[in-house]
């Protein structure tokens, strides 16, 4: 993506950075201190030179797990990022249960297999939801989600039914 299209889309964006207009304390918190975080982590600087959406990306996964805690999760190339950011998570290649995991907006079977396999606990990011617009708004509209959040790169699904469904988009 070219630096005009990435700066017209944090521009449209700009009026929902940093939680503004969020009116649940959970959802603001979580856009505040997780999505939107400023601070340096403490495993930032063992990170290479990935490209910068990568690098985005990456650190936002590390922040997730860090909330999230997840004891186990499934294997995929953004794992030191995960690891970083969960030093007692386990990866496998299958697991029973999704506490934490990430999938492509274009394999929507895996998506539905992880869906399948969520609980109230469980929160799953969908990346290049850019992509496909019409798949990131079935899924948001979805019975199953409650809360999501759309940083343009990535969707962020949470399944607790005791919130309120809200969709949030967010300047990420």
């Amino acid at each position: 993506m070219n630096q005009v299209k990435r700066g017209l889309v944090w521009l449209s964006r700009i009026h929902r950075c940093r939680g503004f207009g969020i009116q649940s304390p959970t959802d603001y918190s979580f856009v505040r201190y997780v999505i939107n975080e400023h601070w340096p982590y403490y495993a930032y600087d063992q990170f290479g030179d990935d490209d910068w959406l990568r690098n985005k990306l990456g650190r936002l996964y590390l922040r997730l797990a860090n909330f999230v805690q997840p004891a186990e999760m499934l294997a995929d190339e953004y794992r030191q990022y995960w690891q970083a950011g969960c030093k007692r998570t386990k990866f496998h290649s299958k697991i029973n249960k999704v506490e934490l995991a990430r999938v492509d907006i274009d394999d929507a079977d895996a998506l539905e297999a992880l869906i399948e396999k969520c609980d109230k606990h469980s929160v799953v990011v969908v990346e290049g939801i850019w992509r496909n617009w019409d798949y990131w708004h079935r899924i948001e509209q979805d019975a199953r989600t409650s809360v999501t959040f759309d940083l343009y790169y990535c969707g962020i699904i949470f399944f607790d039914k005791s919130r309120y469904k809200h969709n949030y988009k967010i300047n990420f």
